[in-house]
């Protein structure tokens, strides 16, 4: 099945400079696009893939309009890159496989769980006791949605992910470990996406909260009593602990390491793979990676690193000696 670019400039908007009636049978990247395709550009840094594509058209930014001409069709939009994920929304709305039942026939749900008419259920997923999904929200295969957890509204939870297992909590008892109940729920707000295999906890006494349009990617752990503000992306493999406190419109990269009972501020954005310590109330960029390096040379600042407090000294008692 394919659209023309006439139907996607009626249905997106954009400013179509081509043939209305090209067949479009596909979406690709600039480098390996076929001459019945649609790509973007939307970084300068790869303009020279741009006359080298034999995409059937080019979304791109009205700047690259005479450079888009030269090559053919093109379609201008201020913001290509977002224009061509709102095609690959119409793509797959017109593409999609055809739908199933709204509750597959292997799911569990309690008879005391709220599921919404218009949400769907995916094979094997379990919704228990007093647990709420919205409208439009879809669970795909596997989810687990723990007692008493809400879903907001057209929410996606892709396979695997556990929303509502029991926070890590436990109390030293004479060299053993006393469990501290989690009596509290998680409350997933509307618009959320949720990737595969990612697990958030209960709270302890009160809610783990996911607010409005927040976006977690895959093997992502959420700790119990931790609040992520509205449309925060957290990138794969992220560890956030306990109580953490998380502001709006934060961006944190792959494997980073949150510790619990710390707040970042709105519009943090957190470099991949960075270990944060302490609460950060500015916004602004932070990394905390010590560089990849040849393994001798990289022992050999490691070790001058653990001299540091030590020179640090002897600086400052150099500095008092010579104040007049």
């Amino acid at each position: 099945m394919s659209l023309t670019l006439g139907s996607i400039i009626e249905a997106l908007g954009g400013e179509l400079c081509g043939d209305p009636q090209r067949l479009i049978e596909g979406l690709a990247p600039l480098e390996s696009a076929a001459p019945t395709e649609l790509s973007f550009l939307s970084n300068p840094r790869y303009t020279q893939q741009l006359g080298a594509s034999a995409a059937a058209c080019v979304i791109v930014a009205p700047a690259m309009r005479e450079a888009a001409l030269a090559r053919g069709d093109c379609i201008l939009a201020d913001d290509p890159y977002l224009f061509f994920a709102r095609a690959t929304q119409l793509w797959k709305k017109h593409h999609g496989a055809e739908a199933g039942p709204a509750i597959h026939p292997s799911a569990v749900i309690d008879p005391d769980a709220i599921v919404d008419p218009t949400a769907r259920i995916g094979p094997l997923c379990v919704v228990e006791r007093g647990a709420r999904i919205g409208a439009g929200t879809v669970l795909k295969a596997r989810v687990s949605i723990g007692e008493r957890c809400v879903v907001g509204d057209r929410c996606t939870i892709h396979p695997g992910a556990v929303i509502g297992a029991d926070g890590f909590g436990f109390a030293p008892n004479a060299g053993a470990w006393e469990k501290i109940e989690q009596l509290g729920a998680v409350r997933i707000g509307n618009d959320v996406d949720i990737g595969a295999n990612t697990c958030i906890d209960r709270g302890a006494l009160r809610d783990t909260v996911i607010e409005d349009g927040v976006k977690l990617d895959n093997l992502i752990q959420v700790g119990h009593n931790v609040r992520i503000g509205a449309h925060t992306a957290i990138a794969g493999c992220t560890g956030i602990a306990g109580s953490a406190n998380i502001g709006a419109h934060c961006t944190i990269g792959g494997a980073a390491m949150i510790l619990g009972h710390l707040t970042l501020a709105d519009r943090v954005n957190i470099s991949a793979g960075s270990f944060v310590a302490r609460s950060i109330l500015k916004p602004g960029h932070y990394t905390g990676i010590f560089p990849i390096d040849d393994n001798a040379a990289w022992e050999k600042n490691a070790a001058s690193l653990k001299q540091l407090h030590k020179l640090r000294e002897r600086v400052k008692a150099l500095e008092n000696k010579i104040k007049p």
